[in-house]
């Protein structure tokens, strides 16, 4: 695999974040391709998610937002 024109600001945030791992470039690249694979998709994560049945209700969450984040200013003023 090659990955062409990356900027050089992108190559050199790559070679710092190997160096602190104590890895290469490349090895650095490989674990997160390993990751990235073995991940869901957005679309595959939303369709498993959406099959979950819930016994909470979308009022009661945003009653409970409600509560936790206090007053909202009124912003007619």
């Amino acid at each position: 695999m090659q990955i062409r024109d990356i900027d050089d600001e992108v190559y050199a945030a790559l070679s710092r974040r190997a160096a602190e791992d104590g890895i290469t470039v490349p090895e650095l690249l490989r674990r997160e391709a390993t990751k990235i694979a073995t991940r869901p998709s957005i679309a595959e994560w939303l369709r498993r998610t959406g099959r979950r049945p819930s016994q909470i209700r979308t009022e009661d969450v945003l009653t409970d937002l409600d509560k936790w984040r206090g007053e909202w200013p009124d912003a007619r003023r």
